[in-house]
């Protein structure tokens, strides 16, 4: 175990080789529940519990690739960039799509509160659900929810949108593509829009921009459903 843990790579062969294999035994068996971004996660956590290595080792080794994220979120610009015209052409009903998308998650996490009784700390603490991670954390410690909780929450928030948002867009047949993506990124953030790129150029564009002005309207939004 001491030669594994001081290897540097091992971290990484571990992560991005259990997503590769859920990757291909997704194209081949065309299964939609069987998500490369779900299942190498898990498999990643039973691998650091039966080996017994703490969180803090793999994270150590994995920091460079972690590293990555942030230019790799600021690529996101360049579909975006592409996709200008189609933005200036569809402005407003953009805007207005993302907002009914941002009202819409905060209005499902007052509802489903109501619902199963849940108490107003865990209510504030999932309340920001929508929007990216780093930007969660703060809202939540903001208005007095546990960031620990959100975090879990933010993470499960995009898987589902990767795991579900094409088969939703097939299943009530939406088809336009603008439509597709704003609805991707105000709802599933930066996890979701790896699949929305999946889909299209235009779809990942749109949802680039989506997950950006959904944290900006979020933060808006979530003082006044904190108060309810």
């Amino acid at each position: 175990m001491d030669i594994l843990t001081e290897t540097v790579y091992w971290a990484v062969f571990i992560s991005l080789g259990s997503y590769i294999i859920f990757t291909n035994l997704q194209n081949k068996m065309k299964c939609f529940l069987l998500n490369p971004l779900l299942f190498s996660t898990i498999l990643t956590i039973i691998f650091l519990l039966v080996c017994k290595i703490d969180y803090e080792i793999y994270f150590e080794k994995i920091d460079f690739l972690y590293y990555l994220l942030t230019p790799a979120t600021v690529c996101l610009a360049i579909p975006l960039y592409k996709q200008i015209e189609i933005l200036k052409k569809n402005f407003k009903a953009i805007i207005i799509g993302i907002m009914a998308g941002v009202f819409s998650g905060l209005g499902s996490v007052l509802l489903l509160s109501i619902l199963f009784g849940f108490s107003r700390i865990m209510y504030l603490s999932i309340l920001p659900k929508s929007v990216t991670a780093a930007i969660a954390v703060e809202i939540s410690e903001e208005i007095g929810g546990i960031s620990s909780l959100t975090i879990p929450v933010v993470i499960m928030t995009g898987i589902t949108g990767h795991i579900l948002a094409e088969k939703i867009c097939k299943i009530f047949r939406i088809t336009e593509p603008i439509a597709k993506g704003i609805a991707i990124g105000s709802s599933s953030h930066i996890m979701g829009t790896a699949k929305a790129i999946e889909m299209g150029e235009i779809e990942g564009a749109m949802s680039s921009l989506a997950v950006t002005i959904t944290g900006i309207i979020t933060v808006i939004g979530v003082s006044f459903f904190s108060h309810l």
